[in-house]
């Protein structure tokens, strides 16, 4: 039984090593975070002040990883874990591809 458990892990980590992002899929994706995270200086007052972050240049695992917290609920903010919340393992590695790849000389793209 306990082979056959240690099994089933290794495939699960299998699985989640295929999950590669592609920032051009998450360039039609980022319409979800741009309301917030595109905005300089932006400040959310719900359910507390939180200064929203910029996430260009940001690490794609650092992004994938947070999301997914946000979606298990480990990470507490409302509004990031309801869009969290509609986001595939896919999604999230895209997305964090996307900003990955944004750097100050990327062309002005209010998406960022």
């Amino acid at each position: 039984m306990l082979v056959a458990a240690g099994l089933a892990l290794m495939g699960l980590t299998a699985q989640a090593d295929e999950v590669k992002g592609s920032a051009a899929a998450g360039n039609a994706k980022v319409w979800l975070c741009v309301g917030c995270h595109s905005i300089p200086d932006y400040r959310a007052d719900y359910p507390l002040v939180y200064k929203v972050p910029m996430l260009g240049g940001q690490n794609a695992g650092y992004i994938a990883s947070a999301l997914a917290a946000y979606k298990k609920g480990e990470r507490k903010h409302p509004t990031m874990r309801a869009i969290a919340g509609s986001l595939s393992d896919q999604d999230m590695a895209d997305l964090g591809e996307y900003y990955a790849a944004q750097t100050a000389s990327s062309p002005n793209n209010p998406l960022k």
